[in-house]
């Protein structure tokens, strides 16, 4: 019998899926994933998948349907397509802590990723229990994400999640980004009302809290979430976390770079020529904002670095693509033989 599942976890091989309020384990069916000689898509975390329902043992995952969102991130093994981090939320959760991971372009980085993926940002500045005097970061945030809902959260007193009771909401799906220990799994915990994710102390030299997460996991939020002191507040939904990610691909997508950096794209469409190259073209706008310092110099560094990014992860695509084609005709050949 097949059914629509939805990968709830993912463990190496192995994929943990729910179908409604049953749980059940699957893997793939090789002939499918491994020996189809096309590019085919690998299940994630938020993947609704087409099972082969086995009474016996594992289901068998026939394919992945269509997504409306995704995350992804270089394959470490060259050749090999991009690997899928979460798919289908609708909200990403941007976390990064207010004591020490906080970086204006570790911020453009996500918010650029988090537009591509398809799912709408939400930045939440966590552990504000640590820092009092937090309006100057406040003000750098508001600066580099204008638009986007900004949130201080503490996962120790409770503090912003009162303000987050909107995207709680059953049939929506959020996913948390960030890099380790900057409180994503204790923020899962309050959510939940138990330890679901363990979590580590937090360190005196530099106060970070040591990252535990070592897999992708979905949870069904609970219609009640109680904070820690002690109030309660409407939950709902599915949150997915992620182990800490220090790097995330640039590749094909929707406007990520048009609305995380809009200041820059106003200004190229400003400049004399059409193929500028902002650096020794006359009636360069780009240059002359640089000069007189309306454009910032580590804002445009690091546009310049995510552009190459992105041109780099299209060419791996095309690269790969040319090479199942290749092998692809080769069979083909061999099959007429």
């Amino acid at each position: 019998m097949e059914n629509i599942a939805i990968v709830t976890a993912v463990h190496r091989d192995r994929y943990e899926l729910s179908i409604g309020t049953e749980i059940l384990y699957g893997r793939l069916k090789a002939a499918a994933f491994y020996n189809s000689g096309e590019i085919v898509t690998f299940p994630t975390v938020g993947d609704q998948v087409e099972v082969l329902r086995n009474a016996d043992g594992d289901s068998t995952i026939l394919k992945v349907m269509e997504r409306k969102s995704v995350f992804m991130r270089l394959n470490a093994t060259q050749g090999l397509p991009d690997q899928a981090v979460a798919a289908n939320f609708d909200y990403v959760f941007i976390t990064m802590s207010l004591n020490k991971d906080f970086h204006p372009s570790k911020l453009e980085r996500y918010l650029t990723v988090a537009w591509k993926s398809g799912g709408t940002p939400v930045i939440l500045l966590t552990k504000s229990d640590l820092m009092e005097d937090r309006e100057q970061v406040l003000a750098q945030v508001n600066t580099l994400a204008p638009g986007v809902d900004i949130y201080c959260v503490s996962s120790y007193t409770g503090e912003g999640f009162l303000q987050l009771e909107k995207y709680f909401t059953n049939g929506h799906t959020i996913v948390l980004l960030g890099s380790s220990g900057v409180g994503k799994s204790s923020f899962v915990n309050i959510l939940m009302g138990e330890e679901q994710m363990q979590t580590g102390s937090i360190r005196e030299s530099d106060a970070q809290g040591r990252h535990t997460t070592t897999y992708k996991q979905m949870f069904h939020i609970p219609d009640q979430i109680t904070l820690p002191d002690k109030s309660v507040i409407k939950g709902g939904g599915r949150i997915i976390d992620t182990p800490g990610i220090r790097k995330l691909v640039m590749g094909d997508g929707t406007d990520g770079m048009e609305l995380t950096f809009e200041d820059i794209e106003e200004l190229v469409l400003q400049c004399r020529f059409s193929d500028c190259q902002h650096q020794t073209e006359p009636g360069c706008a780009v240059k002359r904002a640089l000069e007189d310092g309306t454009l910032d110099q580590r804002h445009w560094k690091m546009y310049l670095s995510l552009q190459k990014e992105e041109a780099y992860a299209r060419a791996r695509q095309q690269v790969l693509m040319r090479k199942m084609e290749k092998s692809k005709r080769r069979r083909i050949e061999g099959g007429r033989q």
